[in-house]
């Protein structure tokens, strides 16, 4: 009788055990080694352990209890950013390794066995010769792990399908072939104090009736008035995609991220799974924060100045205690074809929201504007009548 470690397909014959960080001639990074079989262990969704594919073994990925996702000093980090280009200071591990698409020239970062053999972002094949050491690069602070599974992410692609009206019926019949890529996205979170100086003028309307007999009518004026004023604001997590393999749209939607479910980074997370390294440095992702910011400082401007129009004149904004986070969380990524387009389609594995690109049916869209003209035609008839 076979014991619970044991497995009808015994793994093949392997070569002398590897030293962490060693790479195989496929480029297999093999640093979690199977404690009763000798294969690489990765990293099981949705129990949150390491589990060998070939004897299902299963080992707890160990984290400190007392290690939080602590915020970082935005400036601090750029100082050594810029001491690592003058001294060659190591920021990432020394066994942390990349793999470049040829095709789209996607780069994603791996810890333990690279199970993907096509391209995430462009569904072309990945082409393994091209694993190299990582570059040095700013560490990840925290990670989110994945909690959807890739059955159930594939029950809401299909549900996604069908949610669409105006896709062709050939589209919506078939639905999306290929297979999802389990990919952990790099992102910032940025948080900032701001000070806030303005000077503006506010619009209160009022009506006044002018005219004689026939032409008497009322009309409404606005009286401007000078104001001017300063607040502070507090930007908590304001969340940068890092990474420019899939348009920033889709990702903005995967939005909201439960960010309170965040654990420290743990290099185990990583195994069997790719990692998108981030393509937006740190402070170009601080400016693109910074626009997000604006907008909500000029919406609160807005709403301080009052009345019914506002007009901002000037208004000035200092940054203080700014600080970051690098964060990895994670995406079921999938690149399909369909009349010999490309879309891509990306799904949230800790919420299982959907969102990607998609076909368009014209002949629906264009039966539904005639259709729409045809009622309010008919509505106007009988208005009319």
């Amino acid at each position: 009788m076979s014991t619970p470690n044991e497995h009808e397909n015994t793994p093949p014959s392997e070569p002398p055990p590897l030293r962490p960080g060693q790479l195989t001639d496929e480029g297999k990074a093999r640093i979690f080694p199977c404690e009763q079989c000798g294969a690489d262990l990765e990293f099981h969704i949705g129990v949150g352990q390491l589990q060998c594919p070939y004897c299902g073994h299963t080992k707890e990925i160990e984290l400190d209890s007392e290690k939080t996702v602590e915020e970082q000093d935005f400036h601090a980090m750029l100082a050594k950013l810029a001491e690592q280009h003058t001294e060659a200071v190591t920021l990432t591990g020394a066994d942390t390794h990349e793999i470049r698409c040829d095709s789209c020239g996607g780069t994603v970062v791996f810890i333990g066995t690279l199970t993907s053999q096509d391209c995430a972002y462009c569904a072309s094949p990945i082409q393994r010769e091209n694993v190299h050491d990582a570059v040095d690069r700013v560490p990840v602070d925290g990670v989110l792990p994945f909690r959807v599974e890739k059955k159930q992410a594939k029950s809401n692609l299909k549900a996604w399908v069908a949610s669409l009206w105006f896709a062709p019926n050939k589209f919506r019949k078939r639905g999306v072939k290929g297979d999802f890529s389990g990919v952990y996205l790099p992102f910032w979170t940025f948080d900032a104090l701001t000070f806030n100086r303005y000077e503006g003028q506010r619009g209160d309307d009022y009506t006044v009736e002018v005219g004689d007999g026939d032409d008497k009518r009322t009309e409404t004026r606005t009286d401007w008035t000078y104001v001017s004023g300063k607040f502070q604001r507090f930007f908590d997590d304001c969340i940068i995609c890092a990474s420019g393999g899939l348009p920033r749209k889709i990702l903005e939607e995967l939005e909201p991220w439960p960010l309170d479910q965040l654990v420290p980074f743990n290099q185990p997370m990583l195994a069997g799974l790719l990692a998108r390294t981030y393509d937006v440095e740190l402070s170009p992702g601080f400016e693109l924060a910074k626009k997000q910011m604006e907008t909500a400082i000029r919406q609160e401007t807005n709403s301080r100045i009052g009345g019914d129009h506002q007009r901002i004149d000037k208004l000035e904004t200092r940054y203080d205690a700014i600080t970051y986070k690098h964060l990895l969380l994670p995406v079921w990524l999938l690149a399909y074809r369909y009349n010999e387009k490309t879309y891509q389609v990306a799904i949230n594995a800790c919420t299982g929201e959907v969102q990607g690109e998609r076909p368009w049916s014209w002949v629906k869209i264009t039966f539904a504007v005639l259709a729409g003209l045809a009622v309010a035609a008919g509505l106007a008839i009988a208005f009319q009548g």
